[in-house]
Order: C-alpha cells, then sequence, then structure tokens
C-alpha cells in the first residue's frame, strides 16, 4: 500500500514537471512599435509579467518606428517558429504579407496597440480609439468654452489606431461650429518632434487655444513650447496613454489631460488573449482595454510615487 503511494505520488510528480515543461515550450513572439517609447517600455514589462505567470517563454525583436526592420524581426519570429506573435504595427498596411505568411505558417498574430488593415489579422487588442479621441475633443471643447482654434500633432502617417484617434477628435469638434483645426500634422512619437511642432503651432497662430498630442512623448514636448512661449494660461495641451511622467505633468499643471491606458495592464490582456486563444477560447474581433480621462479632478489616484 505504501509502496502503490509513493508510485503514485512519484507518477503525479513526473506529470507536474512534464505538464511545466509542455506550457514553457510554447514561445510568444513580440514585436512592439518602438523600443524606447515609455508606453511601448511598461506594455512588454506587462506581457513578460503575465507570460511569466503563465508558463510562457517571451522572444522580443526591435522596431523602433522602422517598418522595414519591424518586418525582418517578425519574418525572424515566423522562421523561429514562435507559437503566437503580438505585434503593435508601425503602418496599418505594410505589414500585411507578415500576417499572412504567419497565417500560412499556423501563427496566430495579433495586434496590440496599434491595428492593422491585414485580413490575416487574427484580432486587435485594443483601446476604443475613436471613441477616446472623441471625449478628449469634448472635454478640450468645454474647457475652451466652445470656439478657438486648435493645433492636432496626430501621430505617425499610416498608423492605424492614430487616424482613429484622431478621426474621433476631428468629429466631435466639427460638431462646434466657432472650433477651428487650423494646423495639422502627422509625425513620429517623440517629445521633440512634440516641441518642435509646437512651436511652429504657436508661431503660426499665436491666438491657439489648445494643441491635441497623440501620445503623452508629443503633449510633453507640446507644453514645453507652450511653457516657453508665455502662453499656458491661453492654451490648454492634451496627451494620451498615462504614463507617469504624463500623469505627474498634469499634477503640476504643465499638461492639462491625458488618458490613463495602463499599458502594463495592457500588455497582460495581450497574454491572456493570446492564451485563451491557444486554448480554443473564442474572442470578438476586437479586445479593448479600459480607459480613463485624467485631468487635475482626479490626477491624484493615478500618481505613483517615485522609485528611490
Amino acid at each position: 500500500m505504501i509502496r502503490k503511494a509513493l508510485v503514485a505520488a512519484a507518477t503525479f510528480a513526473a506529470i507536474g514537471v512534464a505538464g511545466a515543461a509542455t506550457a514553457a515550450e510554447k514561445t510568444i513572439g513580440v514585436a512592439l512599435a518602438s523600443d524606447t517609447n515609455p508606453f511601448y517600455i511598461a506594455m512588454l514589462k506587462g506581457i513578460e509579467i503575465r507570460a511569466k505567470q503563465l508558463g510562457y517563454e517571451v522572444s522580443v525583436v526591435t522596431a523602433e518606428e522602422d517598418v522595414a526592420r519591424q518586418l525582418n524581426g517578425i519574418n525572424d519570429l515566423i522562421a523561429k517558429g514562435v507559437d503566437g506573435i503580438l505585434v503593435s504595427p508601425i503602418d496599418a498596411k505594410a505589414l500585411c504579407s507578415a500576417y499572412d505568411k504567419a497565417k500560412a505558417a499556423g501563427i496566430p498574430m495579433m495586434s496590440i496597440a496599434r491595428g492593422s488593415a491585414c485580413k490575416s489579422q487574427v484580432l486587435h487588442i485594443a483601446s476604443d480609439e475613436h471613441r477616446i479621441g472623441g471625449e478628449i475633443a469634448e472635454w478640450t471643447a468645454q474647457k475652451i468654452g466652445k470656439k478657438g482654434k486648435i493645433a492636432m500633432l496626430a501621430g505617425p502617417s499610416g498608423a492605424q489606431a492614430f487616424m482613429n484617434f484622431a478621426r474621433g477628435y476631428e468629429d466631435v469638434m466639427g460638431r462646434y461650429p466657432d472650433i477651428e483645426i487650423v494646423f495639422r500634422q502627422e509625425l513620429l512619437l517623440t517629445r521633440e518632434n512634440g516641441l518642435k511642432h509646437g512651436e511652429d503651432a504657436l508661431v503660426a497662430h499665436p491666438d491657439l487655444s489648445a494643441i491635441y498630442g497623440a501620445n503623452d512623448e508629443l503633449g510633453m514636448g507640446a507644453a514645453q513650447a507652450v511653457a516657453a512661449s508665455g502662453k499656458k494660461k491661453q492654451v490648454i495641451v492634451t496627451g494620451l496613454n498615462g504614463i507617469p511622467p504624463a500623469v505627474r505633468a498634469v499634477k503640476r499643471g504643465a499638461m492639462d489631460l491625458t488618458v490613463a491606458l495602463n499599458p502594463i495592464r495592457w500588455g497582460n490582456l495581450g497574454v491572456d488573449t493570446m492564451d485563451g486563444h491557444f486554448k480554443g477560447r473564442k474572442h470578438d474581433p476586437r479586445v479593448y482595454v479600459e480607459h480613463v480621462l485624467v485631468d487635475e479632478s482626479n490626477v491624484d489616484k493615478f500618481i505613483r510615487p517615485k522609485k528611490k
């Protein structure tokens, strides 16, 4: 009887080890749009944390806003034989060959954050982009008294998510006849671009009322331009993503609004969605992450203590 119990225990232990090994054999490839943007750094952290919790390996390729580099990286992941790929496509159409190649290889490829216009995309783990753009616009319209001139730093050309954010923003602003979008620039998501094009907008339109930044880096750069011009009381500046430096900028009054999307949780959701797909769970074509508008009224809830 004792011998049977020992054999059973040994067998159970062996099964447990084998089960853990099987989980660890699955690898999720990750191809995010940027390696240095704080939003994507946090998203990758969220992916790695949840992957470790669920027993998956993670294989990361770099892109740094270079479409050709991202395409090559995804092709490398496919050649490596990863079990699934999470990708934040730099361009909505330029990676369709990679989506098709992954599908042909039996590798589910899901978009996360930015989406694609490719038929072979399994699904998009997204924010409700059109709605968020509209909510930023409505908030801004109320702040400026439903009249004034707006500058848009609209984000990268060809990136579907930022096209959707901008369209939502423009649709709502179009409801206000006394609000005019007088400056619109598509650009990469860097603070330097926010500063430069924020300065350009202020020089071209000294009576500007607000600047829309498609992400927090652009917003914080534009806020620097506004502060340097001495027009902080005149010009509202908004960002998007809710990264800690932007939340602190809202707290200081340097920036007026960001949208908390919680990139770490978004990364968690990406792995959870891929895990569900591996296990045969059905998902809608778009899986949404939650969002919250963050301004002076609620910013204290989103302040994280700085690491010592």
